[in-house]
């Protein structure tokens, strides 16, 4: 096993969450944490391939589905693969997030867009299609942990107290390349260089020599997911979705957004945004990375 890349995130006393933008980030609250060590970058393709070729792990998407845990699905979709983004043929209502998101039987980690899809050209691209099963053995093969969401955007901020992004709070400027997050008109047309997964660290670490902690993937964290950041005492149970209640599927924070964050839709590659991700579920925006305590 390769050495992980750690970059270390000192103890102090943080400013976290946003009173100013979606409402799950609320309270801005004052935190206290402990130094800890951070993989500087997301878990790639070839860190991962490391992992299953040692351990001969089957990832969730790879695993085949029991009809009963997914009532009303239909036949075809009752097989192992994951979602899939897809751009669309031109505007669209970004209400509908079927219109660009697609079950795609035989899709997982080594084959992030279908079975006839491969790894080439991705290795050191972030691993995708990783459901919190995955990450969490990686992370025990590893001799790591997945970090709990108040470390998570404790290290995002790199030691700016109060900052709106990874790197200050001024938005990016015509011709600054800070972070992989949609430029250009979402969900159909990227500028140049968007629009899909970028090499780990293709864009400036923040302040404590972490990389993509805006943007490129999704990243798991080990809280249950709950509307109020700091509710406290949340276990499995109380992070179902209560608008879906049909599906009993947990569900988890995830942090840092990803390729698909575009400012006229979600704007949530800053430090402060949270989503909710049911833990059976990787899509092709999803990865993660370790720290170690």
């Amino acid at each position: 096993m390769s050495e992980p890349d750690l970059a270390w995130v000192p103890g102090q006393t943080a400013t976290l969450g946003s009173d100013t933008h979606y409402p799950e980030e609320a309270p801005l609250r004052e935190v206290t944490v402990d130094g800890f060590w951070m993989q500087a970058h997301q878990v790639t393709n070839t860190q991962f391939g490391e992992f299953v070729s040692d351990t001969g792990y089957v990832s969730v998407a790879e695993r085949p589905l029991n009809a009963a845990d997914y009532p009303g699905a239909p036949p075809e979709n009752l097989q192992p693969g994951s979602m899939v983004f897809g751009r669309t043929a031109g505007p669209v209502d970004l209400r509908h997030l079927n219109l660009w998101w697609t079950w795609t039987p035989g899709a997982c980690w080594n084959h992030p867009r279908g079975p006839r899809s491969s790894l080439t050209n991705r290795d050191h691209h972030p691993v995708v299609h990783i459901a919190f099963e995955d990450a969490a053995a990686y992370a025990d093969w590893a001799g790591l942990e997945l970090p709990t969401e108040i470390q998570w955007e404790v290290a995002a901020r790199g030691g700016l107290p109060h900052s709106t992004y990874t790197w200050g709070n001024d938005h990016e400027q015509p011709g600054q390349r800070l972070a992989n997050y949609w430029h250009g008109e979402f969900p159909y047309l990227p500028d140049t260089g968007y629009g899909q997964t970028a090499a780990v660290g293709s864009f400036p670490a923040n302040g404590y020599g972490l990389f993509d902690m805006a943007g490129n993937v999704w990243e798991w964290t080990v809280d249950w997911y709950k509307d109020t950041p700091d509710a406290g005492g949340c276990c499995a149970a109380d992070s179902i979705d209560p608008r879906q209640s049909q599906f009993q599927v947990p569900r988890r924070v995830v942090k840092g957004g990803s390729f698909l964050c575009a400012d006229s839709y979600c704007m949530r590659y800053r430090p402060a945004a949270r989503r909710p991700q049911p833990i059976d579920t990787g899509m092709s925006h999803i990865g993660f990375r370790c720290v170690k305590r």
